[in-house]
This record gives structure tokens, sequence and C-alpha cells, in this order.
């Protein structure tokens, strides 16, 4: 199953699709480039950011090479790269890939006991779950780009806090935090038989060491002005915490 999920025609279709999203950002790049020097910046400033933010997109980028590679085993190469290229993040993809799994019937993740079935469900779960902030996107941006600037234009007045959106986010993340937090505990507590500890402590022990690796990357980009370190926290966090897990 896993040499036909890395078949030179899967490669061939996900190549395609990446290389037209790569084309689609080289045409931006170049009319925002253009765009700029009409306006009347300064070419070498044009110049300086294009460079910057390749830089600080490298280790950043890292986080997702380490997400191709983890699902390469049980998905193949090239639809994770399709996934992780276009518009995936590694913690939607894993979560939704190892649901779906879960649903069709064959457990966890793995490459042993994947079937045509149950990759064209997960696949077509991973598509499907993502594509709404695309739609929506289409359907009521120029609608809610009016509302923040509306809220702009208010804030030299009467500034606001946030909003719902912001507490609704704010919540999701929260209970999302709590449901992994639960099921690492529940997970270890019962790991030999009820009540009995003795499980598994590597997820809780990852979850710590990333959790306060997370904390570095905040503390110095807030209280000692290092900005730059925010495009770097993710992939230092998932780094440290995989590490932590291969030593422990």
């Amino acid at each position: 199953m896993l040499s036909q999920l890395n078949s030179p025609p899967l490669y061939l279709i996900c190549g395609l699709i990446i290389l037209f999203v790569a084309i689609v950002c080289v045409i931006f790049l170049v009319r925002a480039y253009r765009a700029g020097k009409k306006a009347g910046m300064d070419p070498a400033v044009l110049k300086r950011a294009i460079i910057s933010s390749a830089t600080f997109s490298v280790l950043p980028s890292v986080g997702i090479l380490l997400g191709v590679i983890a699902l390469s085993g049980s998905l193949g190469t090239p639809w994770p790269w399709l996934r992780l290229s276009v518009i995936g993040a590694l913690h939607y993809e894993t979560q939704v890939a190892e649901a779906a799994a879960e649903q069709v019937g064959i457990g966890r993740l793995s490459a042993s006991t994947m079937t045509p079935e149950a990759f064209v469900t997960i696949a077509l779960l991973m598509s499907i779950c993502i594509m709404w902030g695309m739609v929506l996107s289409v359907l009521f941006n120029k609608s809610y780009l009016k509302k923040i600037r509306r809220r702009g234009g208010d804030e030299k007045k009467s500034p606001e806090k946030g909003g719902f959106g912001d507490m609704a986010i704010t919540a999701m993340f929260t209970g999302l935090v709590s449901v992994y937090l639960g099921s690492y505990i529940g997970g270890f507590v019962s790991g030999r038989g009820r009540f009995t500890f003795g499980g598994d402590f590597t997820p809780i022990l990852v979850c710590l060491a990333s959790a306060a690796v997370m904390s570095v990357f905040t503390w110095l980009s807030a209280k000692k002005g290092l900005k730059w370190l925010e495009g770097f926290s993710i992939a230092g966090s998932m780094l440290i915490g995989m590490l932590t897990a291969v030593l422990f």
C-alpha cells in the first residue's frame, strides 16, 4: 500500500498542484514589488524585505517538513507534501488523519493497516474540513474588512477590547489543549488498569518540554524585545518536544 501511495502518478498530481501554487506566489511577489515601486518605495528597502522574509521563513518551515516526514510513513510522501505545502497546518492534518483512521477501523495511522478505502476517506476529510476558510473568505471577506477598517478608525476615540471572535478563538484553543492534556493524563493513569499509574508518560513529558520551550520564546519575544523569535517558536517547540520523546 505504501508503494502505491508513493507512486509516480501521485507525485505527478500533487507536484502539479504545488507548482501551480508556487507560480501564483511568484506572480503576487512580482506584482507586490511593482506596486511598491509605483507607490514610491525605495527598491533597496523592498529587496531587504524580500530577503528578510525568505530568511525568517526557513526555520519555521522546519516544522512543516517534520510534519511531512511524520505523515509519510503512513500516508506516503506526495499527499502530506501537498497538504502541508498549500493550505494545511501540522496540528490540523495529524489530528484529522488520526481521527479519520480510527473511524474507518484501522486504529492509529500505520502503513501496515492502511487500505485504499481508508486512505481515500482520510484524504477526503483532510481536504473538506479545511476548505471552509477559503470559501468563507470569498463570501464574507469584503464585509469583514469593512468592519475591521471601521473598528480601526474608532479605536482612536474609544479603544475596544477583543470582540466575540477573539474570545471564541481563545476558548477553542483552551478547549483543544485541555482535551489533549486530558487524554495524555488519562492514558497514563489508566495504563495498567483502572486508577493504576504506569501508563505511557512520554506524551506528558513531551507536552511539558514543548510548553517550557514555548514559554521561553514568548518571554524573550515579549520581555526582551526579540520579536523576530516569534516565527521560530512553533518549530523550536516541536523540535525540542520530539527530541525529548526520542531521549526519553
